[in-house]
């Protein structure tokens, strides 16, 4: 593995998901397998960690300008971890094509929903958020 091409993804992959809000995985899973060469699971598995240390620090920094719903975030992150479970299973017994049709499908519908969620905005003026 390239160190400093590592140090470059994991840092642009944090920015990006500072600011924008990402989980990263979306991020990070394609620069892995791209530019690391990494097996679809692999940068699925590295992702994960790389993810919970983010979004720690993440969640950290947004709490303190008030933007943390803690106990929705708790709720959530208890409830996760099954899910988390059953997806690692079914990583590892389904084929690394299908894994990467998977993820290159959710990427594009999550674009689609970022996009059309900010036309629909801008079409309603009226209302805030």
């Amino acid at each position: 593995m390239d160190l400093a091409l590592a140090i470059l993804i994991c840092a642009l992959g944090g920015v990006v998901a500072g600011l924008i809000g990402v989980g990263g995985g979306v991020l990070f899973v394609p620069a892995l397998v791209a530019f690391l060469s990494l097996d679809q699971v692999d940068a699925e598995a590295t992702s994960l960690l790389m993810i919970s240390v983010v979004s720690l620090f993440g969640a950290l920094s947004q709490r303190r300008f008030g933007n943390v719903d803690l106990r929705d975030g708790l709720l959530i992150g208890l409830l996760s971890p099954v899910g988390v479970v059953v997806g690692v299973v079914l990583a590892n017994n389904i084929p690394e094509r299908a894994l990467k049709i998977a993820f290159g499908v959710l990427a594009l519908y999550v674009a689609w929903r970022l996009v059309s969620g900010t036309f629909d905005r801008e079409a309603r003026p009226n209302e805030s958020g």
